[in-house]
């Protein structure tokens, strides 16, 4: 079949996201950098927010020859008045926020006997308060418009501990709960939150575990599609829930993880249940 230049057009953009106003902190690596890259890509109008300015403007210029319009925005997110500025700037540039994706995160490897309070409440400030402060800021907008959707990346941590993490696993379900108390008050006001959940996703801060001998391998096993996510798996999961196609969606949780969160019973000894894959 013979697909008609209309057609192809309506089904590139089968979201809905062209034209649209979309804030993406954490952009400047890993995972927040491919959520904005996938939004240039379906025409989206991006707001580039990360601490790490010179990531953002080098993203910016990678992205130069997409459709829709970039703009880089230096923000720290855990520090309150850069949440505000940042704000007031996307509002000058582009309008109001349409769609934002809370993506910025920090990781202490220290377990909860000796973590330092400084650093836990470091950790708190990135992976929580400021996913508040982005919310509040943006959300603000959106709700002024009546319409809105935000994606919170959250963790398999959030539900599955992980040694030696310190206070992320905490941070993280603690994004989980913030995300559907903010689906519970903004709803009446046609605003929608939801989570990601990713689990083993290979990116610039987890590649050094790769370069162990049989680390891969082990770490596959582990799941059911027998491979280590990418960023870009990421990316999709977080389009759909800020487009209109998820418009009854709010308050809930995507486990984005390959199949690692429903593998457990399968790693217990059970003799006389084992089977070999046909």
């Amino acid at each position: 079949m013979t697909m008609t230049a209309t057609s192809q057009n309506t089904h590139h953009d089968w979201l809905g996201l062209a034209g649209k106003v979309c804030v993406v902190n954490g952009a400047a690596s890993g995972i927040g950098a491919a959520i904005a890259t996938a939004l240039a890509e379906r025409g989206a109008h991006v707001a580039l927010l990360d601490r790490n300015a010179q990531g953002c403007e080098t993203l910016q210029q990678a992205l130069s020859h997409l459709p829709g319009r970039r703009f880089s925005v230096s923000c720290d997110i855990a520090d309150e008045h850069q949440v505000k500025a940042a704000a007031n700037a996307v509002f000058r540039e582009f309008g109001a926020c349409e769609a934002l994706v809370n993506a910025a995160g920090i990781l202490r490897s220290v377990n909860l006997a000796d973590i330092e309070l400084a650093d836990w409440n470091t950790l708190l400030s990135v992976n929580l308060n400021g996913y508040l402060l982005c919310a509040r800021e943006f959300g603000r907008q959106m709700r002024h418009a009546g319409a809105g959707s935000i994606v919170h990346i959250s963790s398999i941590a959030a539900h599955h501990p992980q040694p030696y993490s310190g206070a992320y696993t905490p941070s993280k379900a603690a994004v989980s709960a913030l995300s559907q108390q903010l689906a519970v008050e903004w709803g009446p006001h046609g605003v929608r939150s939801n989570c990601v959940a990713p689990g083993m996703i290979r990116t610039a801060l987890t590649a050094a575990y790769y370069d162990h001998p049989g680390i891969t391998e082990a770490r596959e096993g582990f799941t059911a599609t027998r491979r280590i996510g990418t960023p870009e798996d990421i990316a999709n999961a977080v389009l759909f829930l800020l487009s209109e196609r998820a418009s009854y969606i709010t308050g809930s949780e995507v486990a984005v993880n390959g199949g690692l969160s429903c593998m457990l019973m399968g790693k217990i000894p059970r003799p006389g249940f084992s089977a070999s894959a046909d």
